[in-house]
């Protein structure tokens, strides 16, 4: 099913929870209006997972009418009350159906131990249980979740079973065939007029990861999703053979076969998203299967031997998105290499170098996929400035005399981009470009005569972090994220992970609170009282727009599921104006005589449906998840 873009667990138990009876945790799981169908005069939202001891604790009862009086209790497993309160003034209206959104805040309350909290008087209501620990048992289970996503992601020879139980598939990527991009029917569309014409020559495209929903594979998405994990590796100190060390090379040896530094080629797409409309030629949205089916597939020529695209002739300019980025992995690579393998960190630094000297800087439409309409990006100016403080940063590990230069072209790049751009997700990384070119600066001694300073890039951080907590000090659930257009997780879980690099780098901690706010809301603290990272919480999403957990997983949450996708969540109600997708031939209905159990929480001009069609709201991407991972990671 085509992944769209218009921009654009059981619950881990602390210490403490030991004790409690197995009945009284049974009771605590099932219990209450934390359930997006429960009808109650009012519904409790909390951070299913659980809160940091030592941080900001916040949950929400969303109430069917304005209500004074209205006290809340928390209890801890045994049934005893940690803390009490009042709810005190709405802080606004969500819908028709509640009009009113109450803050319950329970900072005070720093015991680790397993809780929910009980509305009773003028309202009531009961959320489901959640946890209080650390941050590394709060949030360390959905950052290793997000790397098994990243995991059950992977094609090619080297898969990991999982609970999907993947096997290797794609296999005849490893001679894939190049071709010419097609014609499309239509400016927006992906079907194609004809069959793509071969151009000759092969190329060892095997392994990576499935960019979605489907199982194309993209550098645009790989590039970002591989620059956080070495990132998210980098920063905690992963071993390469751990399994976020694993997989942030699993993502950096498939883009090493993606550019062919001999002939200067950048291969930008693996597969065919639609065929034709008469159905001559069949494309990887026109099926709905595992991927192990198709190189056994003699039905569909485009779906056994999938063909490669490249970003243009080989030698010439490279689109400066991707340049930027590439380079950035490339860096990265060497970076995490730098002390144990010098060798390998010196051809990753080679291999950056080269790729971000081929940057075109007077670029007119950006290269990104094909077709462009799957992810029209129009900015580049942030891709160069993290590509260059990267190899700054490398080139300064590794002592090359180079440092200096890229030093200067990065800052010339951040001074261009500025403040102009949007919050961190794949299309705008300059908060992963101003976090380490402000590093690079400082390990450089400050030199002078840079378009960009030390205190101009934190300064711009904070200007990202700011422009997110305005909108979550007006929003009824605390969310900083645009949730009425497109990709709110991802700008959720981006605003998360740059108030984490900005506390990482400054040390300030007043942005803290912020940054809990948005995982909190991710994670359940929300109108439809779900999280949106599968297998985290009591509410998650079970019926996603996704080939592997639609057909390998299950579909009531109770066996294997597709353990840490995150979904695209709430959207734009405007997304949803010609309905759903379609059912396509295989696929597993979930939502018996097309139910919606989180309809009527449809508010503030967004909508969500968990439901396999639904592609608007329901189906996981790399880029959300890469965001997601890096976010978590640095707050356990």
């Amino acid at each position: 099913m085509p992944h769209k873009h218009s921009r654009r667990r059981g619950l881990g138990l602390a210490a403490g929870a030991a004790t409690a009876t197995a009945a009284v945790v049974a009771a605590l799981l099932s219990g209450g209006a934390g359930s997006a169908e429960a009808a109650t005069t009012g519904q409790v939202r909390v951070n299913q997972v659980g809160y940091d001891g030592s941080g900001a604790k916040e949950a929400f009862l969303l109430a069917k009418g304005a209500v004074s009086g209205a006290t809340w209790k928390l209890l801890d497993s045994t049934g005893a009350t940690a803390a009490t309160g009042k709810t005190g003034t709405s802080q606004g209206s969500w819908n028709t159906a509640y009009p009113a959104v109450y803050l319950i805040d329970f900072s005070s309350v720093q015991a680790a131990g397993t809780y929910h909290l009980e509305v009773s008087g003028a309202a009531t209501g009961s959320s489901p249980a959640f946890t209080i620990g650390s941050a590394k048992a709060v949030y360390g289970k959905p950052a290793a979740d997000a790397t098994t996503f990243f995991q059950a992601q992977r094609d090619g020879r080297d898969v990991i079973p999982g609970s999907l139980k993947r096997q290797p598939s794609h296999l005849n990527d490893a001679h894939a065939s190049v071709y010419d991009w097609p014609k499309f029917t239509s400016g927006d569309g992906d079907t194609i007029s004809k069959a793509p014409v071969k151009l000759g020559g092969t190329v060892d495209a095997e392994g990576g990861w499935f960019d979605a929903g489907d199982y194309l594979k993209f550098t645009e998405t790989t590039t970002y999703a591989a620059a956080t994990l070495q990132i998210a590796a980098r920063e905690t100190g992963a071993s390469p053979t751990s399994a976020l060390g694993a997989e942030a090379q699993h993502g950096l040896d498939w883009l090493d076969k993606m550019w062919d530094g001999d002939t200067k080629t950048l291969y930008i797409q693996v597969g065919l998203g639609s065929g034709t409309e008469n159905g001559s030629v069949v494309g990887d949205h026109d099926v709905w299967r595992l991927p192990q089916k198709d190189d056994a597939d003699t039905a569909n020529a485009f779906l056994r031997n999938r063909p490669v695209f490249r970003a243009g002739a080989p030698g010439s300019k490279l689109s400066p998105n991707q340049a930027g980025r590439l380079a950035a992995d490339f860096a990265l690579g060497a970076q995490r290499y730098a002390a144990s393998d010098p060798a390998k960190a010196k051809s990753y630094l080679a291999a950056a170098a080269q790729v971000y000297a081929l940057a075109d800087t007077k670029p007119g439409k950006l290269v990104t996929t094909v077709p462009y309409a799957y992810y029209p990006e129009t900015s580049w100016q942030d891709d160069l400035a993290f590509g260059g403080a990267e190899l700054a940063l490398a080139a300064q590990q590794l002592g090359d005399s180079r440092a200096a230069g890229w030093l200067q072209q990065s800052a010339t790049w951040a001074k261009a981009y500025g403040t102009t751009g949007d919050t961190l997700n794949m299309y705008d990384t300059s908060a992963l470009a101003y976090t380490d070119l402000a590093r690079a600066i400082k390990a450089a001694g400050n030199p002078a005569g840079l378009p960009v300073s030390y205190d101009t890039l934190v300064a711009n951080l904070k200007a990202q972090i700011a422009s997110g907590q305005a909108r979550a000090a007006k929003d009824p659930f605390h969310a900083g994220a645009v949730y009425n257009d497109f990709d709110a997780d991802s700008h959720t879980l981006g605003l998360a992970a740059t108030t984490r690099l900005y506390r990482g780098l400054t040390g300030d901690t007043s942005v803290n609170r912020f940054a809990v706010q948005q995982l909190d809301w991710l994670l359940g603290a929300n109108a439809w009282g779900t999280s949106f990272m599968v297998g985290s919480g009591t509410t998650y999403p079970k019926c996603t727009a996704g080939q592997l957990g639609n057909l390998a997983g299950s579909l009531d949450g109770k066996a294997p599921v597709d353990t840490g996708a995150i979904v695209n969540g709430p959207n734009g109600t405007a997304q949803f104006a010609d309905g759903l997708g379609d059912y396509l031939d295989d696929m597993r209905k979930c939502q018996p005589g097309g139910a919606d159990p989180f309809g009527t929480f449809t508010g503030h001009g967004s909508r969500y449906v968990d439901d396999v069609r639904s592609w608007q709201s329901s189906e996981p991407a790399l880029d959300m998840d890469a965001s997601g991972l890096l976010a978590f990671y640095l707050s356990s």
